[in-house]
Protein backbone atom coordinates (compact mmCIF):
# COMPACT_ATOMS: atom_id res chain seq x y z
CA UNK A 1 0.00 0.00 0.00
CA UNK A 2 1.11 3.24 -0.68
CA UNK A 3 0.89 6.18 1.96
CA UNK A 4 1.12 9.48 2.10
CA UNK A 5 2.21 11.09 4.71
CA UNK A 6 4.46 14.91 5.74
CA UNK A 7 8.11 15.19 6.85
CA UNK A 8 9.47 18.89 7.98
CA UNK A 9 13.19 19.17 7.86
CA UNK A 10 14.58 22.18 9.66
CA UNK A 11 17.74 22.99 10.79
CA UNK A 12 18.39 23.24 14.73
CA UNK A 13 21.04 25.57 16.20
CA UNK A 14 20.40 23.66 19.41
CA UNK A 15 21.64 20.72 18.45
CA UNK A 16 23.57 22.03 15.46
CA UNK A 17 21.74 19.19 13.27
CA UNK A 18 18.63 19.20 10.85
CA UNK A 19 15.59 17.83 12.54
CA UNK A 20 13.37 15.81 10.48
CA UNK A 21 9.31 15.48 12.29
CA UNK A 22 6.49 13.39 10.90
CA UNK A 23 3.72 15.76 11.73
CA UNK A 24 0.67 13.37 11.66
CA UNK A 25 2.33 10.91 14.29
CA UNK A 26 3.47 13.56 16.94
CA UNK A 27 4.22 13.86 19.49
CA UNK A 28 6.56 10.82 19.05
CA UNK A 29 7.98 11.29 15.90
CA UNK A 30 10.88 13.00 15.36
CA UNK A 31 14.71 12.32 14.14
CA UNK A 32 17.82 14.31 13.48
CA UNK A 33 20.41 13.87 10.86
CA UNK A 34 24.23 15.86 10.55
CA UNK A 35 22.90 16.13 6.92
CA UNK A 36 19.16 17.37 5.41
CA UNK A 37 19.86 14.01 3.27
CA UNK A 38 20.29 11.87 6.49
CA UNK A 39 17.33 13.56 8.58
CA UNK A 40 15.41 13.00 5.62
CA UNK A 41 16.50 8.70 5.54
CA UNK A 42 16.31 8.89 9.42
CA UNK A 43 12.46 10.05 9.00
CA UNK A 44 11.70 7.00 6.30
CA UNK A 45 12.95 4.80 8.56
CA UNK A 46 11.07 6.25 11.62
CA UNK A 47 7.91 6.11 9.09
CA UNK A 48 8.29 2.67 7.82
CA UNK A 49 8.76 1.48 11.51
CA UNK A 50 5.70 3.31 13.00
CA UNK A 51 3.23 1.93 9.76
CA UNK A 52 4.45 -1.26 10.88
CA UNK A 53 3.64 -0.86 14.27
CA UNK A 54 0.43 0.41 14.00
CA UNK A 55 -0.72 -2.22 11.54
CA UNK A 56 0.68 -4.95 13.91
CA UNK A 57 -1.56 -3.28 16.70
CA UNK A 58 -4.19 -2.74 14.53
CA UNK A 59 -4.80 1.11 15.45
CA UNK A 60 -5.95 3.24 13.29
CA UNK A 61 -3.20 5.31 10.79
CA UNK A 62 -3.51 9.28 11.26
CA UNK A 63 -5.18 10.78 8.83
CA UNK A 64 -2.99 12.72 6.27
CA UNK A 65 -2.46 15.91 6.88
CA UNK A 66 -2.92 18.07 3.93
CA UNK A 67 -1.23 21.45 3.07
CA UNK A 68 -2.92 24.55 1.48
CA UNK A 69 -0.85 26.35 -1.05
Amino acid sequence: MNYHYSIFIQWSQQYNKFIAHLPEFVPYAYTRGKTYNAALQNALEVLELLIEDYTARDKSLPIFQAISP
